[in-house]
């Protein structure tokens, strides 16, 4: 065969073989758009709600503490325990320094010369005022001055038995180195061990905090809620919890607080909200319980809910694609309500049972 004979059938069999890959093309991309997915008008629930993280705490939680210093000694009770009022919980042993045990013992020999050197003093005045060489107004303030001097005695010797022994009695009230439960409740966290130095609480100091405890009769959520929901929530509002380590238990409480001030939390801006548990279902909580709150800010029943993934937004309008019979499809404006940011309600403009269609999807390029 001849050299152009041979490119003119090489050239028909290209243009033929384009023809079809064209042909093939074509048929497909009317049969995607034909048979496209779709979606169908339903009656269902949606539920508006905003996510708060925190944890499930006692509503009261008591530090205890000491009135005097000193180390460790004795522990009577554990983290975990039920205790009542009264009970002891942690013996404290007197650690005192020998400077301190010196300057109490010189305070008592100091205070001890004074009461005697009032005591003549006193003397004198009263052999003094039988003769009226001195005044009733001048003796009865040495008399104070002797009074007030005893007293010093006392404490200087009070001060001393504590250092040594740890407890002293003060007129109808004792202080003792062994410390008692101040309420009646469970032991939450043991915060010392045996030999671990104490520091008293005082006016100038907090003290070490040896125990915490709590009645445990009233549970609190407490978390945080991100800045964009805050606006829409009010106190009183329903709240649903869910429990990570407890995933079939049933919580459900009320929004009883909602911080007036913003702080921050790994780059984010966040509200603290306080959440009283009304219903645990039976199930037994722990402090400390990691948790999620699903506040409810909206709800509504047997309304007609449609994905809002096929909704086509533009201003204040919202319209959809309706499939019609015979592969026919009309774009139709509707009204919507209540979003949960999955399914949307419809308020009008569409009937249950109606088709939809998904929006095309993008290809990536």
């Amino acid at each position: 065969m001849k050299p152009r004979a041979l490119m003119g059938l090489g050239g028909l069999v290209i243009v033929a073989a384009t023809g079809v890959f064209f042909a093939v093309r074509s048929s497909k991309a009317d049969g995607n758009k034909a048979g496209g997915s779709t979606v169908t008008v339903t009656r269902g629930t949606v539920v508006d709600k905003a996510l708060a993280v925190g944890k499930i705490e006692p509503d009261v939680e008591v530090g205890v503490k000491s009135q005097v210093s000193g180390v460790v000694q004795k522990l009577y009770a554990d983290a975990g325990d039920f205790v009542k009022i009264g009970t002891p919980l942690i013996q404290i042993k007197p650690n005192p320094t020998p400077l301190e045990l010196v300057e109490s013992r010189r305070q008592i020999e100091l205070r001890e010369i004074e009461l005697e050197n009032l005591q003549r003093d006193i003397d004198r005045k009263r052999s003094l005022k039988d003769q009226g060489l001195v005044s009733t107004q001048e003796f009865e303030a040495a008399q104070q001055r002797l009074a007030e001097s005893k007293l010093q005695v006392q404490m200087a010797k009070e001060r001393l038995e504590l250092l040594q022994q740890g407890r002293v009695q003060i007129a109808e009230d004792r202080i003792e180195s062994v410390i008692k439960a101040p309420i009646t409740g469970y032991v939450l966290e043991k915060a010392v061990q045996m030999g671990d130095p104490v520091v008293p609480l005082t006016s100038y100091q907090e003290g070490t905090v040896l125990m915490r405890m709590s009645e445990m009769k009233r549970l609190l959520f407490r978390g945080t809620v991100d800045e964009i929901d805050v606006g829409r929530l009010k106190e009183g509002m329903p709240v649903e919890i869910k429990i990570g380590a407890l995933p079939q238990a049933k919580i459900r409480g009320v929004l009883s607080k909602i911080s007036l001030k913003a702080k921050q939390q790994e780059s984010a801006t966040v509200f603290p909200v306080e959440i009283i548990l009304t219903e645990t279902g039976g199930t037994t909580l722990r402090a400390g319980y990691s948790a999620n709150a699903d506040i409810i800010i909206a709800h509504r029943d047997s309304v007609l809910t449609i994905p809002e993934r096929v909704v086509t937004f533009a201003g204040d309008s919202a319209t959809v694609t309706v499939a019609l019979p015979n592969d026919r499809t009309e774009v139709r404006t509707i009204k919507v309500g209540l979003s949960d940011a999955i399914n949307i309600e419809v308020t009008s403009g569409l009937k249950i049972g109606e088709q939809l269609a998904e929006k095309p999807v993008k290809e990536l390029k």
